[in-house]
């Protein structure tokens, strides 16, 4: 190990252009030539140095071929999936004016609603719940959204960008 591990770690260095690496490939290549030298056969054409320098090539080129991963430092700080802090306060502030506006509107529009648009029941669903035809709760959802609208308008909001 001694007298071929400098000639190796120049090899592997060269291949992978990272030291910190090579050092690792070459350690792992000796390890892999001590396990396999009774493979070895000397009395063929390669020398041993021959032999070990193809380890450490292939260990090298294996290296680059495996996904390279970031030192921690350099990968910073994972991005958070979920909403952020104005997104999550728009929320509450869309579900309170909602709610208020919800509040002033006749129970059956309000339960309509509620049971269409935030529970998500289909039409059908919904019109079995409040014991309605398919076609009165499609009349009561529309009216329901028409008085919603105009409640949110007198508190101020005409659209969505209102909401801040």
């Amino acid at each position: 190990m001694e007298r071929h591990v400098r000639a190796m770690l120049a090899l592997s260095t060269r291949v992978v252009r990272n030291a910190d690496d090579a050092d690792e490939i070459v350690q792992e290549a000796f390890l892999k030539v001590w396990t396999l030298a009774p493979r070895w056969q000397s009395d063929r054409e390669a020398k041993f140095s021959t032999w070990l320098y193809r380890v450490v090539l292939n260990a090298s080129l294996d290296r680059l071929r495996r996904v390279r991963f970031l030192p921690v430092e350099e990968a910073g700080d994972p991005a958070d999936p979920g909403p952020g802090g104005l997104d999550q306060a728009m929320s509450r502030q869309r579900e309170r004016l909602v709610s208020a506006a919800m509040s002033e509107m006749p129970a059956r529009q309000r339960q309509a609603l509620s049971l269409y648009y935030f529970s998500d029941l289909s039409a059908p669903e919904a019109a079995k719940v409040l014991s309605l035809s398919i076609t009165a709760m499609e009349a009561l959802l529309l009216r329901g959204k028409r008085n919603l609208k105009g409640a949110l308008a007198r508190l101020g909001i005409r659209g969505i960008g209102d909401v801040t």
